[in-house]
């Protein structure tokens, strides 16, 4: 496609994640051609998802579940090479397999109605328009690489994107460097440095192990004392922990990870940390000092670096347009339609936001999509 006037497709993927590519394949085996009848937009420079952006240090084998694409397993990956290397190769070799033609770099910059189409959605608020479950007319996607006006869309764009950085009193002060997990390079270069570690979720608590082999000092700090979860998480427990996060999604508030309530698992590498008081957790801080952080009671830390492992939040900005979002902040999704508009799709969002999940989600949203693209009312 060049960048010059609007191309009419079925199916839009925005995302060439692991839901994203679970889409794309669903859709191919739907009967639906890429570039006839459906594109996948990436913005990301080459095949991965977000794992191409993952730090060396996490290997192939440190990767907690990862649940292999639909129709081609990933085996006999070497378990010592870097997470981004093992699965960018595996989703280029996947793209490559079923003929997906993913283009990218391609930003997608917003998603609107095509007001002035033919069958254009009313405006919500308007008599017309219904509270949810809009239909009808096309979308809009614009993009780097032009405009699609789309029957259908499947939003796949994860949350990498959007690192979640809290504001504390004092931070524009600090002295020292400032980063977010989602630009950890690894423990090298914390070497002899005092180092603050902030969030008590596993990217956390990896980080602070890592980086205590070499620091001169480290400290973790939590919103909420950890919760170690000993032996194996079963199935019940996953099926409580994406019921949770589901419920969230249901009542239109932003969605929280699964991993977020499953628990630290605690292994060998985690006992030896907690021996070792590497994993002696402190409340979170007051406020932020030139030198380090403070705490109400008088107590103060030194420290050359802070690293927040605070999470991410749904990457979802491109669809403000669509005016798609609740009172409480988050987009309404039963199954993988949004409530507000059966057109669109979110799969690897809330309680699809894992490689088992992202899966599941991408075949459930061609199968809407299906329903839609042939009348059937959702």
């Amino acid at each position: 496609m060049n960048n010059f006037g609007t191309r009419e497709l079925d199916v839009v993927v925005i995302g060439a994640g692991q839901a994203g590519l679970s889409a794309a394949y669903h859709l191919r085996r739907s009967g639906l051609e890429p570039d006839r009848d459906f594109v996948v937009l990436d913005h990301a420079p080459r095949p991965g998802g977000a794992w191409q952006f993952r730090w060396p240090s996490l290997t192939y084998g440190k990767v907690h579940g990862m649940h292999s694409l639909p129709g081609m397993e990933l085996t006999g990956a070497d378990g010592s090479r870097p997470s981004s290397e093992v699965i960018g190769a595996y989703f280029e070799a996947y793209e490559r397999r079923f003929d997906l033609r993913v283009h990218r770099p391609v930003e997608v910059k917003a998603v609107r109605d095509d007001e002035g189409g033919s069958g254009a959605v009313p405006k919500p608020g308007s008599d017309a328009a219904p509270e949810a479950g809009r239909r009808g007319g096309r979308l809009l996607v614009e993009s780097s690489e032009g405009t699609y006006a789309t029957r259908a869309l499947i939003n796949a764009t994860g949350t990498w994107d959007r690192p979640f950085w809290p504001l504390y009193p004092g931070q524009e002060t600090f002295r020292g460097r400032q980063l977010h997990t989602a630009g950890y390079p690894g423990p090298a270069e914390f070497a002899g440095l005092r180092v603050v570690v902030v969030g008590g979720g596993a990217s956390g608590t990896q980080h602070l192990m890592e980086i205590a082999e070499v620091a001169a000092g480290t400290y973790w700090v939590t919103r909420r004392p950890p919760v170690f979860r000993e032996g194996p998480f079963g199935e019940d427990q996953g099926r409580a922990a994406v019921a949770m996060v589901e419920e969230r999604v249901r009542q239109g508030l932003p969605p929280q990870s699964v991993v977020s309530v499953t628990g630290l698992p605690l292994n060998d590498a985690v006992r030896r940390a907690r021996e070792a008081g590497v994993l002696d957790r402190l409340p979170m801080f007051e406020r932020i000092t030139p030198d380090g952080v403070a705490w109400a009671d008088g107590r103060t830390v030194e420290a050359d670096v802070i690293l927040w492992a605070t999470g991410f939040r749904a990457a979802v900005d491109h669809l403000a347009p669509l005016k798609l979002r609740e009172p409480g902040g988050g987009i309404r999704v039963e199954d993988t339609r949004a409530v507000r508009d059966e057109r669109v799709h979110l799969v690897g969002y809330g309680p699809s936001a894992s490689t088992i999940g992202a899966n599941r989600a991408g075949r459930a949203a061609v199968r809407s999509v299906d329903r839609l693209l042939s009348g059937v009312p959702a």
